[in-house]
């Protein structure tokens, strides 16, 4: 069992991130953006806010990558990434969702992402030299406990 998940038993469903959906797409507009974690390929940490973050569709979330900052070469050199979003005014103590990361640096699904990408975050690449990353999303932690788990993960 992985540090965190549930004991057996106990109700953890498949990912489904419909629910968060609202929240997380809001969190730029409500001042709680969500914050991205990555590790370099030796394990070495960073973290960043990422104001673009959506929820991409039912098990994937989506960012604009406007940075181009040493985080996006951990992703590219580790892809395993930690989504943590917190809001009290949701009623959401804190959210954790786990996954791999795809970055997209041209291409059909980098322009969906930026066709979707909060306009405050547009606002601040002017010249459009960001791309799309988007994450697979295996599990999901609401405070401490796992409450949706890709199978196999």
């Amino acid at each position: 069992m992985q540090p965190g998940a549930q004991a057996a038993g106990t109700d953890v469903k498949p990912v489904d991130l419909t629910e968060w959906a609202e929240a997380i797409n809001s969190a730029l507009d409500d001042g709680t953006p969500c914050i991205l974690t990555t590790a370099s390929r030796s394990g070495s940490p960073d973290v960043a806010f990422k104001g673009s973050m959506m929820v991409w569709d039912s098990d994937h979330l989506a960012w604009w990558e406007r940075s181009r900052a040493e985080q996006i070469e951990q992703v590219a050199a580790n892809p395993q990434v930690v989504v943590f979003y917190r809001n009290q005014n949701r009623g959401i103590s804190y959210l954790r969702l786990y996954g791999e990361a795809t970055i997209h640096q041209e291409g059909e699904l980098r322009e969906q992402v930026m066709g979707r990408t909060h306009p405050r975050e547009l606002q601040a690449d002017p010249e459009r030299k960001g791309f799309g990353v988007v994450i697979r999303v295996d599990r999901v932690r609401l405070a401490r406990n796992t409450v949706q788990q890709r199978e196999g993960a």
